[in-house]
């Protein structure tokens, strides 16, 4: 029985590479997909980002140690990314998919069980579990470009982030409503969008489970392995490609780990900052959504410039509206909720720029022999400044400040400039 279920596999998977038609059809079927599982999986990804700073602060009395928590989930996501690309390389990307979002979901649980006994080290190992959902929600973009030419690959990472903006944006606004339902059940409120966290990316695990076949990296891998027989390259042609992928591999990962990193440096602390102006957590809610809002909304419009402009010209765009985003959280009035809301704003657009950009230069730059692995293996990297972002931020602020913090984080997107010429200037689009 296996022996023929093996043929069977072997005769669909056929089918598909001798079909450019059928080969389109599974690409646009994927994105649907995707854009389902994404919507979940934004709103479970918002629940840490909201209030695990502040869930922590309650819990341990001290700014000095907000911090941790993002510092936590991201690391978390470090190692999940790493086992999603390595089962996605291996087995495609709906059992990588599929385990990366139930153990977010496990781990949204085990969050809300901390609050509730009031334990230290369960918060602890459940926020690291759950930051497997956040790279699990990260890497989901890259499943829409398996079957994408190299004109779509922007537009499919787009449309892939612009989804999670549904759920992104409506957790951090029923941060009030999830605290009243946590009361309700005598749990902690700070628990309560946790408990959509936990329900959300289990539902997004179980739609990629159900729905995700065909596999659309398992049949891109068969297309590679079809194109390198039917037309083989030379030993200085392979030599020649091997070089300028390193490249493209080196300055697609680069830009999106330095605007990760400085991202959630600024953002983590953000509502921190706000608590010491006596702003409240539906204003907090607000501020953190419209910035998520501003990391995912615009991805269709970034996607197209990016496959139409360049990816380069995009990336530069996105060091640009950091360093705009740093200066206004830096030096405009501090108790000002419109000078946040603009600041968080740029923090996110630019984020974005950033990671639809990189992440279509990564692509460029790899086959689908090795896609799955690499991409796991640069969003360690981008998990890794995440996490020491946040964890870092917590210290700069608690002894120093604010301002300095978002100022650090404009100087230091100046560095994508050079970095980026360097590294891709050569695959300008």
């Amino acid at each position: 029985m296996p022996q023929k279920t093996e043929k069977g596999q072997s005769a669909l998977v056929e089918s598909y590479v001798h079909s450019p038609e059928k080969q389109q059809q599974l690409y646009k079927r994927t994105l649907i997909i995707v854009v389902i599982s994404q919507i979940f999986g934004g709103a479970g990804l918002a629940a840490g980002i909201t209030v695990g700073a502040l869930l922590a602060q309650d819990m341990m009395g001290a700014d000095s140690v907000t911090g941790i928590p993002t510092a936590l989930f991201t690391l978390g996501s470090a190692g999940a990314a790493f086992l999603v690309g390595r089962f996605s390389q291996k087995f495609g990307r709906r059992t990588g998919l599929t385990l990366g979002f139930s153990a977010g979901g496990i781990g949204a649980g085990g969050v809300v069980l901390a609050a509730v006994i009031q334990s230290v080290p369960l918060l602890f190992i459940s926020l690291v579990i759950y930051g497997a959902g956040t790279a699990t929600n990260l890497q989901a973009r890259y499943a829409g470009t398996d079957l994408a030419n190299s004109s779509q690959r922007g537009k499919a990472v787009s449309i892939a982030l612009v989804s999670t903006t549904l759920g992104a944006v409506a957790g951090p606004n029923l941060v009030g409503v999830l605290g009243e339902f946590a009361l309700s059940l005598g749990i902690p409120a700070l628990a309560g969008p946790f408990l959509l966290a936990g329900a959300a990316y289990l539902l997004a695990g179980m739609i990629i489970f159900l729905l995700l076949r065909p596999d659309p990296f398992m049949i891109a891998k068969a297309l590679a392995a079809y194109e390198a027989e039917i037309n083989p390259l030379s030993e200085e042609e392979n030599a020649k490609l091997l070089t300028v992928n390193k490249r493209g591999v080196f300055a697609g990962g680069a830009i999106m780990v330095l605007t990760q990193f400085i991202m959630m440096a600024i953002m983590t602390m953000t509502p921190i900052h706000m608590g010491h102006y006596a702003h409240g957590l539906n204003a907090v809610g607000m501020v953190i959504g419209i910035h998520i809002g501003a990391m995912f909304l615009p991805s269709l419009v970034t996607g197209y410039l990016v496959d139409k402009v360049g990816r380069v010209v995009m990336a530069v765009a996105s060091a640009v509206t950091l360093l705009a985003s740093g200066i206004l959280a830096a030096a405009g009035p501090a108790d000002s909720l419109a000078v946040l809301i603009t600041a968080l704003a740029l923090l996110g657009l630019g984020w974005n720029f950033g990671l639809i950009s990189g992440t279509a230069i990564l692509i460029d730059a790899t086959s689908p022999v090795t896609r799955a692995k690499t991409q796991g293996s640069v969003d360690v990297f981008i998990a890794l400044a995440g996490a020491l972002g946040g964890g870092l931020s917590g210290l700069v602020v608690a002894y120093s400040s604010f301002a300095v913090l978002s100022l650090a984080g404009a100087v230091l997107s100046l560095f994508l400039i050079p970095v980026v010429i360097w590294g891709a200037g050569q695959r300008a689009a």
